[in-house]
């Protein structure tokens, strides 16, 4: 049985390359072209493929915008992007649409090959610069979560009250403790979210808790 394939890329020369080059598998078939989300919107989750491969930036939306509105009715379809974006923004807002696949529109065209029939046994084929960009934004997240088990229930506290725009007055009327209380549990906060200010630590503590 063939892996069934949809391609929503707006270039025709690319989409139509991508086709011919799929389609010359004995394992896998195009079985639909679009070149504008909204006639993917209408149209894919009646055919649902196994695979669609996504265009971010299309002429008249969003690829992640089409996965997102989708990926609910089409739950047993993967979907790859394949794009020229490589900005953390993009890659994130796709994986979080229903994206399971991500690649650069430079990779060759076994590699797109290899990432259809990986994606369809179950797997994330990536580019290998978007890889990296992924683990080294998972790792930043592990040493931010390590910096804010550091702090105690009252340090959280007061970086919580720092980020809603109160003062230190108003942070030590409102908890029952003296400015210099305050101050000192400030200068804990900042040594051990390893900043040098408070915009810095705010930064962070709003960084974290998204």
């Amino acid at each position: 049985m063939s892996i069934s394939i949809a391609i929503v890329e707006d270039e025709k020369n690319y989409n139509n390359a991508l086709k011919k080059v799929i389609d010359y598998q004995s394992d896998m078939q195009v079985i639909a072209q679009f070149f504008d989300g909204g006639a993917a919107l209408k149209n894919l989750s009646s055919i649902c493929p196994d695979v669609v491969m996504m265009d971010i930036q299309l002429q008249d939306m969003m690829g992640i915008d089409v996965i997102g509105k989708l990926k609910q009715e089409m739950p047993n379809t993967s979907f790859i992007m394949c794009t020229s974006f490589e900005d953390d923004e993009m890659i994130f807002n796709s994986l979080r649409a229903g994206a399971t696949g991500y690649l650069i529109k430079g990779e060759s065209m076994d590699k797109i090959l290899s990432s259809i029939r990986d994606v369809y046994n179950g797997g994330a084929p990536m580019s290998f610069s978007i890889a990296r960009r992924v683990l080294t934004h998972f790792n930043k997240k592990t040493i931010e979560i390590k910096d804010f088990e550091e702090l105690t229930r009252r340090e959280t506290e007061i970086v919580e009250l720092l980020s809603q725009g109160l003062l230190y007055k108003e942070i030590a009327d409102k908890i029952f403790i003296s400015i210099d209380t305050v101050k000192k549990h400030v200068g804990n906060i900042y040594r051990k979210l390893q900043v040098s200010n408070k915009v810095e630590a705010i930064n962070k503590f709003n960084h974290f808790k998204n």
